[in-house]
């Protein structure tokens, strides 16, 4: 059934203020996270795989590439730098060696770990100054914001 037209401006306001405020909110974040963060700054492409590969342990370059919405190649190429630097592992599937399954290192394990850890500090911090209604509403929101992000992701097949 269609939304009403109430409905329906209602949902693009929200999608307007969201398509704003999320990648506000992440850049706010990074910037923070890389203040405090020891290490060098990986560029966002690494950085992306990296985390992928510490959520998907195993994750192969092909699964990679799809969820990441990137060629292959280009893939491979991100994997050999963040091998070279040791972060990354890069395995041959016993049943196909052409397959190569992907696993952090535990350098990088710690240093995810680390800017986990930078993140929740600031974001602790910041919620701090949020009134009691204010952290209810977010409290709230998680559920909707996490079922928004699996609706907005690529789906496979």
């Amino acid at each position: 059934m269609p939304a009403s037209r109430a409905a329906r401006k209602d949902i693009d306001r929200v999608a307007a203020v969201l398509a704003v405020s999320l990648p506000t909110l992440h850049r706010s974040l990074d910037r923070r996270i890389l203040g405090d963060f020891p290490h060098d700054r990986l560029p966002e492409a690494q950085l992306a795989l990296l985390r992928l590969v510490a959520d998907r342990d195993g994750v192969t370059v092909r699964e990679a590439a799809h969820e990441l919405l990137m060629q292959p190649n280009n893939v491979s190429a991100l994997v050999s730098h963040l091998t070279r630097s040791g972060l990354l592992e890069r395995r041959c599937d016993t049943a196909d060696r052409r397959v190569a399954h992907l696993h952090t290192t535990a350098v990088a394990r710690e240093r995810i770990a680390e800017a986990g850890e930078i993140a929740r500090r600031h974001l602790a911090a910041a919620l701090g100054h949020l009134t009691g209604g204010e952290l209810d509403a977010l409290g709230s929101a998680l559920g909707a914001l996490n079922a928004l992000d699996t609706a907005l992701r690529p789906h496979a097949g």
